[in-house]
């Protein structure tokens, strides 16, 4: 059998395989949608964060100010988001989800929670439980994330 084909073996591994059948039904609900992870993520931070300005998106997203400038040009072009000046500072833009984005990314959260059903399903609850309290206590040890 071929190492790629074999089943992982140590904790890490199977963490990383839990993470990527996470991650890939993630990103079919969000190719259901015709958006990449990144406008995805950046259409979830509007929606919780309304009048982010860009280098607060460039901050989440871990990306340059000109990336983000050019996939809020290509969301913008879609109708999903918009950018407003600030009255008083022409350089301020706030930009904003419109409806139509808050639409296509509603149930997002509901979609990842319905994901992480599917996964843990195996467990019971006092299972569940277990490897929760275990994976917080690994986490409390650990560098936390920017942007978290």
């Amino acid at each position: 059998m071929d190492a790629l084909e074999s089943t992982p073996t140590g904790s890490l591994e199977l963490m990383r395989w839990i993470v990527w059948a996470q991650r890939k039904a993630g990103e079919d609900w969000i190719r259901e949608r015709k958006l990449s992870h990144e406008q995805s993520s950046v259409l979830v931070y509007l929606v919780r964060n309304p009048g982010a300005i860009q280098r607060d998106i460039a901050q989440m997203s871990r990306t340059s100010a000109a990336s983000v400038s050019s996939l809020l040009g290509g969301l913008e072009r879609r109708g999903l988001v918009e950018r407003r000046i600030e009255r008083g500072d022409e350089r301020s833009k706030r930009v904003y989800a419109t409806p139509t984005g808050s639409e296509l990314i509603a149930g997002f959260d509901a979609a990842m929670t319905a994901i992480e059903e599917t996964i843990l399903a195996p467990l019971d609850q006092d299972e569940k439980a277990a490897l929760h309290s275990l994976l917080a206590k690994i986490a409390a040890e650990l560098p936390r994330p920017a942007g978290s």
